[in-house]
């Protein structure tokens, strides 16, 4: 698994990382969803690095991903910043279109 990050997205994310946390954590957010299967692809920011994660393959950030969320995730993906806002896309397309700034925050 791989994510290409951006010039644009790594230094949006470098302005959200307040708690110049280590890691960039790709997240199936469920929160409201419903169930753990319905949910939204998106990013955190965390310094804990347990069993529950994997780290992927990136060109920028460390990025670490739970193991149980794999599957909601592509092979290869890249994150993208546009007019302010974060996409998550991949070769299949949008993962997620809109990641809020202001929505990224620690796990």
């Amino acid at each position: 698994m791989k994510l290409h990050i951006t010039t644009s997205a790594k230094e949006e994310l470098e302005k959200r990382n307040d708690n110049k946390n280590r890691y960039v954590v790709l997240w199936y957010d469920t929160e409201g969803c419903g169930c753990g299967v319905n949910g939204v692809p998106t990013v955190r920011f965390t310094d804990d690095y347990t069993e529950t994660f994997t780290e992927i393959e990136s060109d920028s950030f460390p990025v670490l991903i739970q193991k149980h969320q794999i599957v909601f995730f592509a092979e290869s993906m890249k994150l993208d910043s546009i007019n302010g806002m974060l996409r998550l896309s991949s070769p299949e397309g949008i993962l997620n279109p809109f990641i809020a700034p202001q929505s990224i925050c620690e796990i």
